[in-house]
């Protein structure tokens, strides 16, 4: 069975106006499932022989009917070479697909950006309305244009139980598509080959320690959805693990887990205010799915719901994920405020076009809901009043369960199971 993904719409524009599509994301997030209805031959450098082959002569991979898909590219990265040189020889829209869950060990190999001819796109794990787990009532498109078709829904039938279930199962297409009681077993077994590189025809990750790995994405769970530093990072290593790591031995190991799109922190969002306030610029910390901070702590749906801080936390990481799939799909980005003044926002919307909308992230609840509508009536006034831009076409509080439902201050209230792009 193959659920339908929204980034084929981009694989579509993009084939039709480039001469090459590289499709790039972490491991088992569908990417040569979704990349072989597109193809027209193809060839997998999966085995030692097939890589072998591909490194001692890469112009030879390229031959096929075209669309021609190369999965895992980056394996033989002078494919990357061959593929531009080709194009500059013989430009056409969409001959090639190229596809990849790491990128290559060696950049230097790259002798040319590809500009012009190769375009990238990130593939994420699928969203809740990818995987038929959200109603899509809730349209981002229709708010960025008024919200005239937001719904009043009660949403009753959706529990804190399934939304910790979801989280820890993450959007994994092969536990999606599995019976809820093995699914959380097959994300367990996910995790535990991410770092199985002793055969890895790529040295500079077989050279990486897997329990070292794993100690930075315990540390990085331990502060998901927060701006801790690098520092901080570093020291609950040292104490949690009571070992010694110094700076560069972080980064080079954060290096690897970002090539292999485990990691994806979220920039802040800069609207360029005219006053004294400064806009904190540290990242805030994601992953590009929560079920791999879950299995990092051995967390369990059950151990979520007894730690409510720590469930808003990771559900907020969950609500990134969505959000940059339907933002993506919109040619928009997703980005965090904060500033000097305490002010902040969890998800900033912003549209090519100059469109935003800011969004305030929260489990549910009376309490919670008027907090984070309250803040997101602070930052509209704010950006209006000391900035260019601007205001928001929507604010909106995104709440893990409870109704959909504007509030008379213009605010909008939806649970995540109802949205979509």
């Amino acid at each position: 069975m193959y659920y339908q993904r929204l980034i084929e719409k981009i694989i579509d524009l993009k084939l039709k106006s480039s001469g090459a599509l590289v499709v790039a994301g972490p491991k088992f997030c569908g990417k040569t499932t979704t990349c072989m209805r597109y193809q027209k031959s193809f060839v997998k450098l999966n085995t030692k022989q097939a890589i072998a082959m591909a490194r001692m002569n890469p112009k030879a991979a390229l031959n096929g009917d075209k669309p021609r898909l190369i999965d895992e590219w980056q394996k033989a990265p002078d494919i990357w070479n061959q593929v531009k040189d080709d194009l500059d020889f013989d430009y056409q829209f969409g001959k090639y697909i190229l596809t990849g869950s790491s990128t290559p060990a060696d950049k230097t190999e790259m002798f040319h950006s590809g500009a012009g001819r190769i375009v990238t796109l990130k593939m994420r794990p699928m969203s809740l309305w990818e995987s038929k787990e959200s109603k899509g009532t809730v349209s981002l498109s229709d708010l960025f244009d008024g919200g005239k078709h937001f719904p009043w829904d009660l949403n009753g039938d959706f529990t804190l139980d399934d939304v910790a279930f979801l989280i820890c199962r993450g959007g994994w297409p092969i536990s999606v598509l599995a019976p809820k009681d093995i699914a959380l077993e097959i994300t367990k077994n996910y995790y535990s080959g991410l770092f199985a590189f002793e055969d890895s025809e790529n040295e500079r990750f077989r050279n990486k320690k897997p329990e070292v790995l794993r100690m930075i994405l315990r540390s990085y769970a331990r502060n998901i959805s927060t701006e801790a530093a690098v520092s901080t990072i570093i020291s609950d290593i040292r104490q949690g693990n009571e070992r010694t790591m110094d700076v560069k031995t972080y980064d080079e190991y954060m290096n690897a887990l970002k090539d292999l799109y485990i990691i994806e922190d979220m920039d802040a969002w800069n609207p360029g205010i005219r006053s004294k306030t400064s806009i904190r610029s540290t990242p805030t910390r994601h992953f590009v799915d929560t079920s791999i901070a879950c299995r990092s702590l051995g967390v369990s749906p059950e151990d979520l719901k007894k730690d409510l801080e720590s469930f808003g936390l990771f559900f907020e990481d969950f609500a990134v994920r969505d959000l940059s799939v339907y933002a993506n799909v919109l040619g928009g980005t997703v980005k965090h405020y904060r500033d000097n003044a305490g002010l902040e926002c969890d998800a900033v919307v912003h549209l090519e076009d100059g469109r935003w909308g800011a969004i305030e992230i929260k489990l549910g609840g009376e309490d919670l809901v008027e907090g984070g509508a309250s803040s997101l009536k602070l930052l509209r006034d704010k950006i209006v009043e000391k900035s260019d831009e601007k205001a928001p076409s929507f604010m909106l509080v995104l709440t893990a369960v409870g109704g959909a439902y504007q509030r008379e201050d213009g605010v909008y209230v939806a649970p995540i199971n109802l949205l979509k792009p």
